[in-house]
């Protein structure tokens, strides 16, 4: 079985996650690398809504995950450590977690690097944490 392997900080999670998750899982069996709450505050300048054990409980109970965890670098790429130990063969990643850096970072390591399209399931809304959060402040 193949190994594909996502990272995100999964803070609100949306059916737009569960389909970017369905959608890596249909490449191989799926390793979820979740940023810690110090990362994501850092990454996106606001405190998480969900704590990085309540956001690990949820990915974890999903049915496309494998196995899931928190990781423990910091940054964009800080789940450097555990693609060296999960060794994956597929880096699957969202159009809006896609960059130069991370991609050469990964290919340097002789992974594939797999861009989502990102179609929502069966005609739902397009959906993304951030739009959530700005219908939130309404």
């Amino acid at each position: 079985m193949r190994k594909v392997f996502v990272s995100g900080c999964f803070d609100v999670l949306h059916s737009g996650h569960i389909r970017f998750l369905e959608e890596a899982s249909s490449y191989g069996e799926l390793y979820v690398s979740i940023g810690s709450d110090k990362t994501v505050e850092e990454l996106k300048h606001q405190p998480t809504l969900y704590t990085q054990d309540e956001r690990l409980y949820m990915v974890s109970a999903l049915k496309y995950v494998h196995q899931a965890f928190i990781a423990k670098g910091s940054g964009k790429l800080d789940f450097a450590e555990e693609i060296k130990q999960i060794k994956p063969d597929v880096f699957f990643v969202n159009s809006d977690g896609d960059s130069p850096e991370k991609q050469e970072f990964i290919e340097k390591m002789g992974i594939r690097y797999v861009v989502s399209n990102r179609i929502p399931k069966d005609l739902l809304p397009v959906r993304s944490t951030t739009s959530i959060r700005q219908i939130l402040q309404k």
